[in-house]
């Protein structure tokens, strides 16, 4: 098949993927202009009006409000966010930024995360607005720049500056909900309805420079290795959630286990296994280590990244408890930390998002999760906004869907695109 014979969600995801958008995080990045304007473009093509907002110079967001049937109803906030991780390609089956379609999917660095629900949002509302229809609501549609450096130069930048985008909206759907799972060959789908808090931090050893050839007892490099060793090797204790609790009942009623063994019931997920465990408890795993300039010389500092996950409410025992894991004679600086959220499994938005997931998959259960990551819907949420996952995707069993987020050959099938097209679209016609 042709890329012009492809799906048009598939072709506008192949599109963005090939736009080269990588956030190497901490305001090292290559921006998202380019990806913000192909989107504006779009967005005009449908006789919408896009408003730009670029704070930072490339970092560009881009907003355009679709007008409904029943504008007294408050606005939906539709958003994705138009950044990716780096890939490395060596390490890749393709070139992650070529946008190739191979065995029945497209592949690339953003087909998971998250420039295929960028595509679902757009088609969706083009489909509407192609057949002469409104959606039942106002949707304000938005691209954020920076969300995989946690909003920092994007959502967070705008949701202050820009406030006005949002006026009248109450509620928000994104990334990282709305996909299925296959449990004891059962499918069901995830909806998220919460996200765990997120605390980036940076460990700071200090010791005495010196000769590399010398007995040395004060080495920084020695006591940050140990400090991230400890803190790698740590196993947090499940602590559940109300969420977590009807996650648990939902894979419970699909396997027929019991629900005391968390870890047990996230299992019989298969590939989505790690995914799921991780909401059950703090997730604490070093990242990234900088030490030494030079082979024969031990330096006087070094320094380890830490990604902290850890349930809401309970950010400021977490950071406590990592000062003991590392003892005292390391620092921990707090780099980036946002907030955590958890909203309950009910209400009209949820109630549509199961529906149209129904319309489409009749008889297939939809069962609420805690998000173990972030998506913009913490900035969101500052403005009084409540914000759920749902980039539908109807996913074969054997896919390791949830590994491939900031994963290696990052790809998603092409029916899955258009199944999620479809789903979206429903949901936006009716809701």
């Amino acid at each position: 098949m042709s890329d012009a014979e492809l799906p048009e969600v598939v072709r506008v995801a192949q599109d963005l993927i090939r736009i080269d958008t990588s956030n190497f995080g901490g305001g090292n990045a290559k921006g998202e202009r380019e990806a913000a304007e192909y989107v504006g473009a779009y967005l005009e093509s449908l006789g919408l009006k896009p408003e730009y907002y670029e704070p930072i110079p490339r970092r560009t967001n881009v907003m355009a409000r679709v007008t409904g049937r029943d504008s007294s109803k408050p606005a939906l906030v539709v958003h994705g966010h138009l950044d990716v991780v780096p890939a490395m390609a060596e390490d890749w089956s393709v070139d992650p930024f070529a946008g190739e379609v191979r065995d029945g999917m497209l592949w690339g660095r953003g087909a998971v995360d998250m420039k295929n629900m960028d595509a679902m949002i757009l088609t969706s509302v083009a489909e509407i607005l192609r057949a002469g229809e409104q959606p039942e609501r106002d949707l304000v549609l938005v691209f954020f720049a920076d969300e995989e450096n946690g909003g920092v130069e994007g959502s967070a930048l705008v949701v202050k500056e820009r406030p006005e985008w949002f006026a009248r909206a109450t509620e928000a759907i994104s990334e990282v909900g709305g996909y299925s799972i296959t449990v004891d060959d059962r499918r069901a789908y995830l909806l998220q309805v919460g996200e765990k808090a997120l605390i980036w931090i940076r460990l700071v050893a200090k010791g005495r420079a010196g000769h590399g050839s010398r007995l040395h007892e004060d080495n920084a490099v020695v006591k940050l290795a140990e400090a991230v060793a400890a803190i790698g090797r740590t196993r947090w204790p499940i602590r559940l959630t109300a969420t977590t609790e009807a996650l648990l009942q939902g894979l419970s009623e699909l396997t027929g286990r019991p629900v005391d063994d968390p870890d047990a019931l996230a299992a019989a997920s298969g590939p989505a296994e790690a995914f799921l465990s991780s909401t059950f408890r703090t997730t604490a795993n070093p990242t990234a280590l900088t030490a030494g300039y030079k082979h024969n010389v031990i330096p006087e500092r070094a320094e380890a990244l830490i990604d902290v996950r850890v349930l809401p409410g309970t950010e400021d025992d977490v950071l406590a408890e990592l000062q003991q894991i590392v003892g005292e004679d390391i620092v921990i600086e707090t780099v980036v930390r946002d907030i955590g959220m958890e909203t309950p499994f009910e209400g009209a938005l949820v109630d549509a998002m199961v529906q149209s997931l129904g319309r489409h998959d009749p008889g297939v259960p939809v069962i609420p999760y805690l998000l173990g990551a972030g998506t913009d819907n913490k900035a969101l949420s500052t403005l009084g906004i409540t914000g759920y996952g749902f980039a539908p995707l109807r996913l074969p069993a054997d896919l390791d869907f949830t590994g491939m987020f900031h994963g290696v050959d990052e790809r998603v099938p092409l029916e899955s695109l258009v199944f999620g097209q479809q789903v979206l679209t429903g949901l936006l016609r009716t809701y």
